[in-house]
């Protein structure tokens, strides 16, 4: 709002969690002090859990591709969905922002490496996904989606992925957080676990303040 005063911002908070609400949360925080007020924020707000992730499946906003899996499904079109926020965020973003968003679609679904592989094989069935498939192909990601990043994958390709972790977790900091410390950003830089990697990049995107994220590194 201060880097665009004549830009309208409406807060909004959205609830991923994947089961029923039992209660109501607030709507808006209130400070005073006797009669003053200091502080008064409302928020919007959407349990996305509500809507249907087929629903959504032609709405163009990379930001809905990225939230389907966190939608409502059945069981069984669990692969469809994730094949939906794949290939609308590949349609919708530019390759630079696909290659850094593509990892919160794997984090909110929590796609296992069996997944990884039917995944594979479903986008390369669609004709409307043939570009995806043929840009994963040549990303190289097509081996580690078969056999995941810690069953055969080349040493070469395994470093690409590590430093491209290591850049999406800063990333999402930042954009959660603003500029982060140097001293966070050294630890990530010198962690080389794809696994830890992995958990902090989750850490990242689910953590409420910044500081407990230097505990967790």
């Amino acid at each position: 709002m201060e880097a665009h005063p004549q830009t309208l911002v409406i807060p909004t908070v959205l609830f991923t969690d994947r089961t029923k609400w039992r209660k109501n949360v607030l709507r808006k925080l209130e400070t005073r002090l006797n009669d003053k007020l200091f502080l008064y924020f409302e928020y919007v707000f959407f349990k996305l859990f509500d809507f249907n992730a087929r629903d959504y499946y032609n709405i163009n906003n990379p930001v809905v591709k990225i939230l389907l899996p966190k939608m409502n499904y059945k069981k069984d079109e669990r692969i469809e969905v994730i094949r939906q926020a794949y290939s609308g965020l590949f349609q919708l973003a530019s390759r630079m922002l696909f290659d850094k968003y593509v990892d919160f679609i794997d984090v909110y679904a929590e796609v296992s490496e069996q997944e990884q592989e039917n995944l594979y094989h479903e986008i390369i069935q669609h004709k409307e996904t043939a570009m995806l498939a043929q840009y994963i192909r040549d990303k190289g990601m097509q081996q580690g989606m078969q056999q995941g990043m810690q069953q055969g994958m080349q040493q070469g390709m395994q470093q690409g992925i590590i430093q491209n972790t290591k850049e999406n977790i800063i990333e999402a900091l930042e954009l959660r957080f603003g500029k982060i410390s140097p001293e966070i950003i050294d630890k990530i830089n010198k962690t080389n676990d794809p696994a830890k990697l992995k958990e902090l990049h989750k850490k990242a995107i689910q953590i409420k303040e910044i500081d407990s994220f230097g505990f967790i590194c």
